[in-house]
């Protein structure tokens, strides 16, 4: 009998406990994008048919993970990308960590604060190179080298406290077709361990 009681003291705990959630927050790093709701389609391909180039990218949102494919042709500009105009404060993050498949070949994610030199935006950007396997990739902010059309340039140090832009890229120098799967990204702190 006491078998029975007992049983019953555990659902009824159980039943008033509150059901698990999904926080977009945790204690070492924050949630910026994880392709689940309607604010998060705003991606645009940006082609380098803007520099006389042939590439074709395409990107699609659909079961929670953003997807960009499409065709490098490194004759004329060389690459094609995704972006999203964002803003965030990440003064007290290190880097982004991204939960990415892909088709092997190296891509690069972009930080934008809105910098600009001589008139160009600069771009700052980092490689990583995914698996055809769900791998988490960290990039520290650290590692964010600034350009200008691709070029390096001498830019003051990125303002973390007013991030505006995150894109994708390709422009790894090999032709023919690529995929990237990204299923989250998020702002880390770094380890106190």
């Amino acid at each position: 009998m006491s078998f029975y009681i007992l049983t019953i003291l555990i659902l009824a705990l159980a039943m008033d406990a509150e059901p698990p959630r999904k926080s977009t927050e945790v204690s070492d790093s924050v949630v910026l994008f994880n392709f689940n709701t309607a604010d998060e389609t705003s991606w645009q391909v940006v082609n380098d048919g803007v520099m006389g180039g042939r590439s074709q990218g395409y990107v699609a949102i659909d079961d929670g993970a953003l997807r960009f494919t499409g065709t490098l042709v490194t004759r004329g500009g060389g690459f094609t990308s995704v972006r999203a105009d964002r803003g965030f404060d990440l003064k007290d993050y290190e880097g982004l960590e991204l939960r990415v498949r892909g088709s092997g070949r190296t891509f690069e994610v972009e930080v934008g604060d809105g910098t600009r030199l001589r008139g160009r935006t600069v771009s700052r950007r980092a490689p990583f190179q995914p698996t055809d396997e769900w791998t988490l990739v960290q990039v520290p902010f650290s590692a964010l080298r600034a350009t200008v059309f691709g070029q390096p340039v001498s830019a003051p140090s990125i303002d973390l406290s007013s991030v505006k832009r995150f894109g994708l890229y390709i422009l790894d120098g090999i032709d023919g077709p690529f995929r990237l799967e990204v299923d989250e990204i998020r702002a880390y702190r770094a380890s106190t361990d």
